[in-house]
């Protein structure tokens, strides 16, 4: 007699999970799940099309029920919104477009009562060209102690008519700019976003004195942007015959992963120790490889670094578990849990990027077959979700949503668009504001529309329509992370066991647990490990086998 098992029961009892999230243990972070949130396009509280702070406070009771452990917020500081806030003009104050300080301390001491931490993002690499050093190191003019803050340069040429060197930004185009005076300064990003000089001790006090200001306030952590980015190479060298798409491959560029930062980490990670309450540092550090990545990961470092290795990867047996293993390898020595992410606000949702052909990138300009990315996305996220250590869900994917690849120009946001250079610039269809309810003008989002448009199919992609329907994306990840709390064997760890499988499918076991994900476009057999905990698909099990359709997920508990 066959026994078929749906995706997902519908969502129950909660208790359990608060439980266990307001477990304050040592060491939280080596399994935890990480939600990001991306303030402007979570909730809008006052109806302005911009989500706020007060939006976010509204919502936590759902990323309580669902079952995170911890919110990452995306920066909601002073800004000129040149770059979504990633041009800070004031760390200590935030943007009214976001609400202010005591909406912020709000935020964190609700979120706190419901069990949830909080992690805010600090932006050490640059700042805007509107922060006070900066506007006053313009005004101050030439040989300005302001100016020794940032990286000032002559130009080169008979009247300094060139960039001091031929380093490129990453949203396209010289990473120099040069001002009234003749002067050029350093920007990695935009112009807009001038590079500090982390050589000058003042940049150092300035943000050790900011980490203080936030924990004391109460925060949980810290996800360090660009933590690659902070030193550059003695005398800022030309590349040569370097290419920054090298960057991806075994070359340590002169402008990131300098073995420099490594020294401004451990002395963060003292005034980090000094607080109660394991707070902790993730690093959004781009290294040529997983092994570099693990240098700042080191016990007396930070304590996650995400795994982009891991998120570029493709839906591919083969190169998955290659990942899976160097990854594992490399964390195991410094003592540090894997990190694993599928996507987040700088790169193509996992259910589009799957959707896709594979060797398009990270940022992908066409919807693909979106029957089959959602599959493969949701079959991605179980296989994530099994593998040892902690792991990072950007929000919108619990609801499966795909990219808005084809929002119209004149709505874009993304300064990278704006720039050209072969810079893809369409990061702006991963961070569509999300939808709460089947109707209204945002579908719930707020009562005065969206920044950017939402696709009128959205509605039956929202939490209402979602919840409580057995097999839908929603209750398979409010089942997933139940399910990882009451199964020992998930979580934190250090490796797993490998087991035989057939071409295209990726078996392991943990303890008393099993996953078995089909990464092929056909239905495989596989043995009957035990009881169905979960699956991404519907499976059918006879005879002591098991049918796990193509691009399927299955775990198994050993034990009756």
């Amino acid at each position: 007699m066959s026994q078929q098992h749906p995706a997902a029961p519908a969502h129950h009892s909660t208790a359990a999970t608060v439980a266990a999230v307001a477990d304050r243990r040592s060491d939280w972070w080596r399994d935890a799940v990480i939600y990001q949130v991306y303030p402007r396009s979570f909730a809008d509280s006052n109806g302005d099309g911009m989500g706020d702070l007060e939006g976010v406070r509204s919502r936590l009771p759902y990323l309580r029920d669902l079952g995170v452990d911890a919110v990452w917020l995306s920066p909601f500081y002073a800004s000129p919104q040149a770059d979504a806030g990633y041009d800070v003009a004031d760390y200590r104050a935030v943007d009214p477009m976001f609400g202010n300080l005591l909406d912020a301390d709000a935020l964190i001491r609700d979120a706190h009562e419901l069990g949830l931490r909080i992690i805010v993002d600090l932006v050490p690499n640059h700042s805007s060209d509107q922060h006070e050093w900066f506007k006053r190191a313009l005004a101050e003019g030439p040989g300005s102690p302001l100016r020794e803050r940032y990286h000032f340069r002559p130009g080169k040429g008979k009247n300094g008519e060139l960039p001091p060197n031929d380093w490129e930004s990453i949203f396209g185009g010289p990473a120099w700019t040069r001002v009234a005076d003749g002067e050029w300064y350093l920007h990695l990003f935009a112009p807009e976003q001038p590079d500090f000089n982390w050589q000058h001790p003042a940049v150092g006090d300035e943000f050790r004195s900011i980490l203080r200001f936030w924990l004391d306030m109460g925060v949980d952590g810290f996800r360090i942007d660009v933590a690659h980015g902070l030193v550059k190479a003695d005398g800022l060298p030309d590349l040569g015959s370097h290419d920054q798409l090298k960057l991806l491959g075994n070359d340590v560029m002169p402008f990131f992963d300098q073995d420099g930062v490594h020294a401004i980490y451990r002395q963060w990670r003292l005034i980090l120790d000094e607080y109660a309450g394991e707070r902790i540092f993730v690093a959004e550090a781009w290294t040529p490889t997983v092994e570099r990545t693990a240098n700042y990961v080191r016990p007396d470092e930070l304590h996650q670094a995400f795994n982009f290795q891991y998120l570029s990867a493709e839906w591919d047996a083969k190169e998955l578990r290659t990942v899976i293993d160097r990854t594992l390898e490399a964390m195991r020595p410094v003592g540090a849990p894997a990190t694993w992410v599928l996507s987040n606000h700088d790169v193509t949702r996992h259910a589009t990027r799957f959707a896709n052909p594979p060797g398009l990138g990270t940022q992908i300009r066409t919807a693909g077959d979106r029957e089959l990315g959602l599959r493969r996305a949701r079959a991605a996220t179980l296989l994530m979700l099994a593998l040892p250590g902690s792991a990072y869900i950007y929000q919108g994917e619990e609801l499966g949503l795909p990219d808005v690849v084809d929002l119209p120009d004149e709505v874009r946001q993304d300064p990278a668009y704006f720039r050209g250079a072969g810079q893809d610039g369409f990061r702006d269809g991963c961070r569509v504001p999300i939808p709460w309810t089947r109707t209204g003008s945002s579908y719930g989002f707020g009562s005065g529309g969206s920044w950017l448009p939402q696709p009128a199919s959205w509605g039956e992609l929202s939490v209402e329509a979602q919840t409580g329907v057995p097999g839908s994306t929603l209750e398979l990840y409010r089942t997933a992370l139940a399910v990882r709390r009451t199964q020992s064997d998930l979580g934190a760890g250090e490796a797993v066991e490998w087991l035989r499988a057939p071409e295209g499918v990726l078996a392991f076991r943990r303890g008393e647990f099993v996953c078995v994900t089909n990464t092929t476009g056909e239905s495989v057999t596989a043995p009957s490990y035990g009881r169905v905990l979960l699956a991404s698909g519907e499976v059918t099990e006879a005879g002591g086998e098991t049918k796990v359709p193509a691009d399927t997920t299955v775990w198994w508990t050993t034990v009756a």
